[in-house]
């Protein structure tokens, strides 16, 4: 088989694209990367904590790798880290890097741009699937996921910290991605087909956070919409600033 990375964000497409890879067996995993803000330890984005994402790891069964950065990383230092751990999979014979992306064309230009000056190939599995058709597999295949962060612009409160159901779905707005891929919304999947056992919590404290539309904290917990900070500086439109996000609690 070949051999592959993983990049794990510890959310639903991740999950149903981990799946579907380990389903296939063309390829083989040797590992799962995930970004993590080393002065909160909390996962990049979704603003999780790093203990969850250990366990999540542990009860799926695959090693890890984790990239620390720091809260107020820049793009270009952020840039200049990614090439040196990316170097880093290579001279260990990886040849393949998978995603969980689905349709957003620049993230993919982005990724796959700084994938060949390391010599990798990137791997898109949901990629130009319908998202509706998506989520119905995530859920029919037994996955359960609670959302930890949306963005205030475009969800209020009440949808963060809830279970992904119909009810979810249901209640979301007209314009709104039912899987989020536009940053709407970010998920921590805590059980399904992938896990020996459910990962247990309990629910913490909601709380909403505001951001000035600067280039630092582009992977720190807060700016979910500018994953992994793919858009250049002069190309960007306002940064989105105000995004609710859930605690949870690790009770293992």
């Amino acid at each position: 088989m070949k051999k592959a990375y993983f990049n794990w964000s510890t959310g639903k497409d991740s999950s149903l694209a981990l799946y579907k890879v380990l389903q296939d067996k063309e390829f083989e995993i040797g590992t799962l990367l995930t970004n993590v803000n080393g002065e909160f330890r909390r996962v990049s984005m979704h603003g999780l904590r790093e203990e969850l994402l250990d366990r999540q790891v542990k009860l799926i069964g695959l090693p890890l790798q984790k990239i620390h950065f720091s809260g107020d990383v820049t793009m270009s230092l952020y840039d200049e880290i990614m090439k040196k751990e990316m170097r880093k999979i290579t001279n260990q014979n990886y040849n393949y890097a998978i995603f969980g992306d689905i349709f957003l064309e620049d993230l993919r230009v982005y990724r796959d741009k700084t994938l060949k000056e390391v010599n990798l190939q990137g791997i898109y599995p949901l990629w130009k699937k319908d998202t509706t058709a998506l989520l119905k597999e995530f859920l029919e295949l037994g996955f359960k996921a609670i959302t930890v962060c949306v963005n205030a612009k475009l969800l209020d409160e009440s949808f963060v910290g809830r279970i992904v159901d119909q009810q979810f779905i249901d209640d979301l707005p007209d314009g709104v991605d039912l899987c989020g891929e536009n940053g709407e919304f970010h998920t921590f999947v805590f059980d399904g087909p992938l896990f020996k056992e459910p990962v247990t919590f309990d629910i913490g404290e909601k709380v909403l956070r505001t951001y000035k539309e600067t280039e630092g904290n582009c992977v720190n917990y807060n700016k979910p919409k500018n994953e992994d900070c793919y858009k250049e500086k002069k190309d960007q439109q306002s940064w989105d600033t105000g995004f609710w996000y859930c605690d949870l609690i690790p009770n293992f």
